[in-house]
Protein backbone atom coordinates (compact mmCIF):
# COMPACT_ATOMS: atom_id res chain seq x y z
CA UNK A 1 0.00 0.00 0.00
CA UNK A 2 1.14 3.52 -0.76
CA UNK A 3 1.26 5.84 2.25
CA UNK A 4 -0.57 9.08 1.46
CA UNK A 5 0.97 12.16 3.09
CA UNK A 6 -0.23 15.74 3.53
CA UNK A 7 2.42 18.34 4.39
CA UNK A 8 1.31 21.38 6.39
CA UNK A 9 3.93 24.10 6.81
CA UNK A 10 3.95 27.83 6.11
CA UNK A 11 7.49 27.68 4.71
CA UNK A 12 7.49 26.85 1.03
CA UNK A 13 11.02 25.44 1.11
CA UNK A 14 10.08 22.98 3.83
CA UNK A 15 6.98 21.83 1.95
CA UNK A 16 8.78 21.44 -1.35
CA UNK A 17 11.86 19.83 0.17
CA UNK A 18 9.87 17.24 2.09
CA UNK A 19 7.71 16.60 -0.97
CA UNK A 20 10.75 15.81 -3.11
CA UNK A 21 12.26 13.55 -0.45
CA UNK A 22 9.06 11.62 0.23
CA UNK A 23 8.01 11.23 -3.39
CA UNK A 24 11.38 9.60 -4.02
CA UNK A 25 10.26 6.72 -1.79
CA UNK A 26 8.47 3.89 -3.65
CA UNK A 27 5.81 3.44 -0.97
CA UNK A 28 5.06 7.09 -0.10
CA UNK A 29 3.13 9.74 -2.03
CA UNK A 30 2.60 13.38 -1.08
CA UNK A 31 -1.04 14.06 -1.97
CA UNK A 32 -1.26 17.68 -0.86
CA UNK A 33 0.38 20.72 0.72
CA UNK A 34 -1.17 23.19 3.17
CA UNK A 35 0.18 26.64 3.97
CA UNK A 36 -1.64 27.09 7.29
CA UNK A 37 -3.61 25.21 9.90
CA UNK A 38 -7.05 25.91 8.47
CA UNK A 39 -6.01 24.63 5.07
CA UNK A 40 -4.46 21.58 6.71
CA UNK A 41 -7.77 20.70 8.37
CA UNK A 42 -9.72 21.22 5.15
CA UNK A 43 -7.31 19.19 3.02
CA UNK A 44 -7.12 16.40 5.59
CA UNK A 45 -10.90 16.04 5.40
CA UNK A 46 -10.90 16.24 1.60
CA UNK A 47 -7.89 14.05 0.80
CA UNK A 48 -7.99 11.64 3.80
CA UNK A 49 -4.22 11.10 3.93
CA UNK A 50 -2.70 8.44 6.15
CA UNK A 51 -0.28 10.92 7.73
CA UNK A 52 -0.18 14.69 8.12
CA UNK A 53 3.23 16.28 8.65
CA UNK A 54 2.07 19.21 10.78
CA UNK A 55 4.13 22.30 11.57
CA UNK A 56 3.47 23.70 15.04
CA UNK A 57 3.66 27.42 14.32
CA UNK A 58 1.46 28.42 11.39
CA UNK A 59 -0.83 31.36 10.61
CA UNK A 60 -4.63 31.22 10.64
CA UNK A 61 -4.66 28.16 12.93
CA UNK A 62 -1.67 26.77 14.79
CA UNK A 63 -0.56 23.17 14.58
CA UNK A 64 -1.98 22.27 17.98
CA UNK A 65 -5.55 23.24 17.19
CA UNK A 66 -5.18 21.88 13.67
CA UNK A 67 -4.00 18.55 15.09
CA UNK A 68 -6.97 18.46 17.45
CA UNK A 69 -9.40 19.10 14.59
CA UNK A 70 -7.73 16.64 12.22
CA UNK A 71 -7.72 13.93 14.84
CA UNK A 72 -11.38 14.69 15.52
CA UNK A 73 -12.17 13.79 11.91
CA UNK A 74 -11.28 10.12 12.54
CA UNK A 75 -14.15 7.74 13.15
CA UNK A 76 -14.13 4.44 14.93
CA UNK A 77 -10.54 4.52 16.11
CA UNK A 78 -9.89 2.33 19.07
CA UNK A 79 -6.83 1.35 21.10
CA UNK A 80 -4.38 -1.12 19.63
CA UNK A 81 -2.65 -4.16 21.02
CA UNK A 82 0.91 -2.89 21.07
CA UNK A 83 1.97 -4.94 18.06
CA UNK A 84 4.62 -3.96 15.56
CA UNK A 85 8.25 -3.44 16.52
CA UNK A 86 7.41 -2.79 20.14
CA UNK A 87 6.99 0.97 19.92
CA UNK A 88 3.46 1.22 18.54
CA UNK A 89 -0.13 0.53 19.30
CA UNK A 90 -0.83 -1.84 16.43
CA UNK A 91 -3.93 -0.18 15.11
CA UNK A 92 -2.62 0.16 11.57
CA UNK A 93 -3.51 2.82 9.04
CA UNK A 94 -6.79 2.08 7.34
CA UNK A 95 -9.99 3.90 6.35
CA UNK A 96 -11.97 4.73 9.47
CA UNK A 97 -8.91 4.62 11.69
CA UNK A 98 -8.40 8.38 11.48
CA UNK A 99 -5.64 10.51 10.03
CA UNK A 100 -2.42 10.37 12.03
CA UNK A 101 -0.38 13.46 12.75
CA UNK A 102 3.40 13.75 12.89
CA UNK A 103 4.40 17.11 14.33
CA UNK A 104 7.21 19.09 12.71
CA UNK A 105 9.35 21.33 14.89
CA UNK A 106 12.62 23.22 14.68
CA UNK A 107 13.60 22.66 18.30
CA UNK A 108 13.55 19.36 20.16
CA UNK A 109 12.24 21.04 23.33
CA UNK A 110 9.56 23.18 21.78
CA UNK A 111 6.97 23.75 24.51
CA UNK A 112 4.19 23.44 21.97
CA UNK A 113 5.13 19.90 20.99
CA UNK A 114 3.95 18.57 24.34
CA UNK A 115 0.57 20.21 23.81
CA UNK A 116 0.42 18.69 20.33
CA UNK A 117 0.93 15.23 21.82
CA UNK A 118 -1.97 15.96 24.15
CA UNK A 119 -4.03 17.06 21.16
CA UNK A 120 -3.58 13.69 19.48
CA UNK A 121 -0.30 13.76 17.56
CA UNK A 122 1.44 10.39 17.29
CA UNK A 123 4.92 11.84 17.65
CA UNK A 124 7.22 14.55 16.40
CA UNK A 125 10.06 15.05 13.98
CA UNK A 126 12.76 17.70 13.76
CA UNK A 127 12.79 19.68 10.54
CA UNK A 128 16.48 18.94 10.02
CA UNK A 129 15.81 15.19 9.92
CA UNK A 130 17.57 13.25 7.19
CA UNK A 131 15.69 11.75 4.25
CA UNK A 132 15.93 8.30 5.84
CA UNK A 133 14.68 9.58 9.20
CA UNK A 134 11.78 11.37 7.52
CA UNK A 135 10.68 8.33 5.54
CA UNK A 136 11.06 6.05 8.57
CA UNK A 137 8.97 8.38 10.74
CA UNK A 138 6.18 8.49 8.16
CA UNK A 139 6.14 4.68 7.89
CA UNK A 140 6.11 4.25 11.68
CA UNK A 141 3.19 6.61 12.19
CA UNK A 142 1.27 5.30 9.16
CA UNK A 143 1.51 1.75 10.50
CA UNK A 144 -0.30 2.85 13.64
CA UNK A 145 2.76 3.15 15.83
CA UNK A 146 3.81 6.08 17.97
CA UNK A 147 7.21 7.75 17.86
CA UNK A 148 7.87 7.32 21.56
CA UNK A 149 10.97 5.18 21.96
CA UNK A 150 13.70 7.71 21.08
CA UNK A 151 15.28 9.30 24.14
CA UNK A 152 14.59 12.76 22.76
CA UNK A 153 10.82 12.15 22.91
CA UNK A 154 11.04 10.83 26.45
CA UNK A 155 13.07 13.88 27.47
CA UNK A 156 10.48 16.20 25.96
CA UNK A 157 7.61 14.48 27.75
CA UNK A 158 9.50 14.56 31.05
CA UNK A 159 10.50 18.19 30.65
CA UNK A 160 7.03 19.53 30.02
CA UNK A 161 5.20 17.19 32.36
CA UNK A 162 7.13 19.05 35.08
CA UNK A 163 5.39 22.21 33.97
CA UNK A 164 1.95 20.70 33.51
CA UNK A 165 -0.75 21.06 36.18
CA UNK A 166 -0.88 17.90 38.25
CA UNK A 167 -2.77 15.77 38.61
CA UNK A 168 -5.00 16.19 35.58
CA UNK A 169 -8.46 14.66 35.80
CA UNK A 170 -9.21 12.87 32.55
CA UNK A 171 -12.82 11.70 32.13
CA UNK A 172 -13.06 7.92 32.09
CA UNK A 173 -9.36 7.47 32.76
CA UNK A 174 -8.65 6.09 36.24
CA UNK A 175 -5.35 4.61 37.32
CA UNK A 176 -7.13 2.51 39.93
CA UNK A 177 -8.93 0.69 37.11
CA UNK A 178 -5.61 -0.99 36.27
CA UNK A 179 -4.28 -4.12 37.86
CA UNK A 180 -0.89 -3.98 39.56
CA UNK A 181 0.75 -5.59 36.52
CA UNK A 182 -0.95 -3.20 34.12
CA UNK A 183 0.25 -0.26 36.21
CA UNK A 184 3.79 -1.63 35.97
CA UNK A 185 3.45 -1.89 32.20
CA UNK A 186 2.10 1.68 31.99
CA UNK A 187 5.07 2.92 33.99
CA UNK A 188 7.54 1.20 31.68
CA UNK A 189 5.76 2.48 28.56
CA UNK A 190 6.17 6.00 29.94
CA UNK A 191 9.88 5.38 30.43
CA UNK A 192 10.20 4.64 26.72
CA UNK A 193 10.65 0.86 26.86
CA UNK A 194 9.59 -1.31 23.93
CA UNK A 195 7.42 -4.40 24.35
CA UNK A 196 10.51 -6.60 24.16
CA UNK A 197 12.27 -4.53 26.83
CA UNK A 198 9.19 -4.60 29.08
CA UNK A 199 9.00 -8.38 28.65
CA UNK A 200 12.62 -8.69 29.72
CA UNK A 201 12.19 -6.37 32.69
CA UNK A 202 9.07 -8.15 33.98
CA UNK A 203 10.12 -11.66 32.87
CA UNK A 204 7.05 -12.11 30.69
CA UNK A 205 6.40 -13.35 27.17
CA UNK A 206 6.29 -10.50 24.65
CA UNK A 207 2.79 -11.51 23.57
CA UNK A 208 1.67 -11.21 27.18
CA UNK A 209 3.07 -7.70 27.28
CA UNK A 210 1.15 -6.81 24.11
CA UNK A 211 -2.02 -8.02 25.79
CA UNK A 212 -1.31 -5.87 28.85
CA UNK A 213 -0.63 -2.83 26.65
CA UNK A 214 -3.93 -3.34 24.83
CA UNK A 215 -5.82 -3.57 28.12
CA UNK A 216 -4.12 -0.47 29.51
CA UNK A 217 -5.11 1.57 26.44
CA UNK A 218 -8.66 0.20 26.51
CA UNK A 219 -9.24 0.79 30.24
CA UNK A 220 -7.85 4.33 30.13
CA UNK A 221 -9.55 5.21 26.85
CA UNK A 222 -6.23 6.15 25.25
CA UNK A 223 -5.28 5.98 21.59
CA UNK A 224 -1.66 4.83 21.71
CA UNK A 225 1.56 4.63 23.70
CA UNK A 226 2.29 8.33 23.33
CA UNK A 227 -0.98 9.22 25.05
CA UNK A 228 -0.27 6.54 27.65
CA UNK A 229 3.11 8.10 28.44
CA UNK A 230 1.65 11.59 28.75
CA UNK A 231 -1.13 10.22 30.97
CA UNK A 232 1.37 8.39 33.21
CA UNK A 233 3.44 11.50 33.83
CA UNK A 234 0.45 13.77 34.35
CA UNK A 235 -1.18 11.40 36.82
CA UNK A 236 2.00 10.72 38.79
CA UNK A 237 2.37 7.05 37.81
CA UNK A 238 5.89 8.00 36.74
CA UNK A 239 7.86 10.96 37.98
CA UNK A 240 10.16 12.97 35.71
CA UNK A 241 13.66 11.54 35.88
CA UNK A 242 12.50 8.06 36.92
CA UNK A 243 15.09 5.39 36.07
Amino acid sequence: MTIRVLIADDQVMVRQGFTVLLNAEPDIEVVGQAVNGLEAVALAAELTPDVVLMDIRMPELDGIDATRRVRGEGAGEGPGDGTGDGTGDGTGAAPGRGVRVLVLTTFDLDEYVYEALRAGASGFLLKDASADELAHAVRVVASGEALLAPNITRRLIEEFSRLAPAPRDLPGARVDALTERETQVLSLIAQGLSNAEIAGRLVLAEQTVKTHVSRVLMKLGLRDRTQAAVFAYERGVVRPGSP
